[in-house]
């Protein structure tokens, strides 16, 4: 039994092709994978989908990357939601104030920053409240931009830890793709996504659950 921000739903199209349903939004029978990579390559090669469905269904051999993209996708524009409401601080000097003035939630760094900027960001929060925030490095300065509405953003923060519990639940899913804080940084840098992007978010009461085989079939 697995809790919901750990799996995904994938649902069938008209044609009997199988797509990721990441908002668990699209009608009609759903199967839940576990959100990791190689799960769902193991449902799409050994017919997992087939028997969850039970029909004759069509999963595309690059599932796992159209996944990973519609939940990077969901992620960003999450962002763009966070910006919207004015919860989320970005640019140097924003999240600067914005860590002198209360620990935050989730701190935001492009994967391609450098990292004296970082270092310089960490050890502000960690002088001022005894700890670094739980860090998300895994996205380019130019995709944050876009989320954004600039050209390039190096650094961000949330600033509502309620929403930064919600963003969790993605990059929690997100994990299973690819790494939050690069393996490209130093090792000090990597123990920080610990917290965020293996976020224990409390699931609901009616939350899916998946099998041993980390497929489960419900209706919806």
């Amino acid at each position: 039994m697995l809790p919901e921000h750990r799996l995904i739903r994938f649902a069938l199209a008209p044609d009997g092709a199988v797509v990721p349903d990441v908002a668990a939004k699209l009608p009609g029978r759903g199967a839940w994978v576990e959100a990791k990579r190689a799960r769902i390559a193991e449902a799409s090669k050994k017919g997992g989908f087939a028997r969850a469905f039970k029909a004759n269904v069509k999963a595309p051999d690059n599932l796992a990357d159209w996944t990973e993209s519609l939940l990077t996708k969901r992620c960003l524009d999450f962002l763009g939601l966070a910006r919207k409401a004015g919860a989320i601080a970005f640019g140097a000097t924003q999240v600067e104030g914005a860590f002198r003035a209360q620990p935050v939630p989730a701190w935001i760094e492009a994967s391609d920053g450098a990292e004296d900027g970082r270092a310089k960001l960490s050890s502000l929060h960690k002088g001022l409240w005894g700890r670094v925030p739980p860090l998300i490095g895994c996205f380019s300065a130019a995709d944050l931009g876009m989320a954004l509405g600039r050209e390039r953003v190096i650094h961000a923060c949330l600033l509502q830890e309620r929403l930064a519990l919600a963003w969790a639940v993605d990059i929690s899913r997100l994990a299973g793709f690819r790494a939050i804080v690069p393996s490209s940084w130093p090792d000090s840098w990597l123990s920080l996504a610990a917290g965020l992007g293996d976020a224990v978010v409390e699931p609901s009461s009616s939350s899916p659950a998946s099998s041993e085989q980390t497929l489960e079939e419900t209706e919806d």
